[in-house]
């Protein structure tokens, strides 16, 4: 077995997460700890986007086995319309999901 793929058999799982800032926006990431990463960006670190408007909330977590699926599901969430952030956050949250304006 190469190492590349024990390291993503045994490593330790990555999350893609979106946090709710003062403005009302989503800010998507990865981490392997959201908890601790939103903690930080409560505090201002770890990402200029929550300079002009604070983080808020811890609104979505989805699990990856590794940080690589975890980096392109991000790409794949960043890519969405809000609507659709929207809609992943409701169902995180257990809220019914509202239509989207086309």
């Amino acid at each position: 077995m190469s190492s590349a793929v024990a390291e993503s058999t045994t490593g330790k799982p990555w999350y893609v997460y979106l946090v709710r800032a003062a403005n009302g926006s989503l800010y998507c990431g990865i981490s392997d700890d959201p908890q601790r990463r939103f903690e930080r960006h409560c505090k201002g670190q770890g990402a200029r986007y929550f300079k002009t408007s604070p983080a808020q909330a811890l609104v979505y977590v989805e699990q990856w086995p590794d940080k690589p699926e975890a980096l392109r599901q991000e790409r794949l969430v960043k890519k969405l319309r809000k609507c659709a952030k929207e809609a992943l956050v409701a169902s995180y949250q257990g809220l019914p999901l509202s239509p989207c304006d086309a």
